[in-house]
């Protein structure tokens, strides 16, 4: 009976172990770290093109990512009197080659705001929240996942408007330069950290892969977060992909009132937001390897 109770003990041990093992093995989307990486941003002031806040975001990242043993490199153009300076992150395998993309620069002109039209956009949410979901992905996809993944963080998205600046440079240039290698399927994340998460199926975006998405959401019980209906249609870093047939889907919460305002700021973001968007990529990308 002892040699039977020391076995059973033993086997208990291990069992535990192991499960211990496995935990660790396979890290989950820390959504209070990722909104650390939205306050990080913040503390660099306003992003915008050619301010010290955005040169200083853009070492950080390069630096947060070299950290994880991603491969970096800077995709430079010239554009009018600045320079377009993308962010892209490798790591190799097989395909499908996903990229995942957000958009680091934050607004010159807070345009939709009725007080002051004149002041630059903090950008908590459209800016932070994405570059933040990227850089928690970038720290827990397991290296166990085949895919080739390439992480690209787009400058001069939100710049559109202003002055002689068009929307979405930053993405139309990567997309069309033939020393860059385009991805198997294209996946955008945009002003996704809002309180009150509401993202709607955009309706420029690829109808299968958006299907795959949101079905994972719904898997993981987020269905009243991503809705499953069609209601804008948007311009956005995923569209040059598109345009180069390459299947490509914006997931964003356009039903955001802070949008282009000086009150996009910390106060109208959560980190359970930036989890549950984080939680369902991850998610899906074990899904697409089981």
């Amino acid at each position: 009976m002892k040699n039977r109770t020391l076995f059973i003990i033993q086997t208990i041990l291990i069992l535990s172990l192991l499960f211990v093992s496995c935990a660790q093995a396979a890290p989950s989307f820390d959504e209070n770290r990722a909104y650390q990486d939205v306050q990080t941003q913040l503390s660099f002031g306003f992003r915008y093109p050619g301010s010290i806040g955005h040169a200083q975001t853009q070492d950080w990242i390069v630096s947060e990512l070299e950290k994880n043993n991603w491969q970096v490199q800077l995709y430079e153009y010239p554009y009018y009197d600045l320079t377009i300076s993308n962010i892209v992150a490798h790591r190799d395998g097989t395909a499908p080659h996903v990229l995942f993309g957000a958009h680091y620069d934050t607004r010159l002109l807070a345009d939709q705001d009725l007080n002051y039209p004149q002041e630059p956009v903090l950008g908590a949410n459209d800016g932070a929240s994405g570059v933040a979901v990227l850089l928690e992905l970038a720290r827990v996809i397991p290296e166990t996942v085949p895919n080739e993944i390439t992480l690209a963080f787009f400058d001069f998205e939100d710049q559109g408007g202003i002055g002689q600046y068009q929307w979405i440079a930053g993405s139309t240039a990567l997309a069309s330069d033939p020393t860059f290698k385009l991805p198997d399927q294209v996946i955008i994340v945009d002003m996704i950290g809002d309180k009150d998460l509401n993202v709607y199926i955009d309706r420029n975006s690829d109808p299968a892969l958006t299907v795959e998405i949101w079905q994972a959401a719904q898997e993981l019980g987020y269905e009243h977060y991503l809705i499953p209906e069609a209601k804008y249609s948007m311009l956005d870093d995923h569209v040059p992909f598109k345009n180069q047939n390459i299947p490509a889907i914006d997931i964003i919460d356009f039903d955001y009132p802070a949008w282009h305002t000086t009150m996009d700021n910390e106060s109208n973001i959560s980190a359970k937001s930036l989890g549950i968007i984080g939680k369902t990529l991850l998610y899906w990308l074990s899904k697409s390897n089981p």
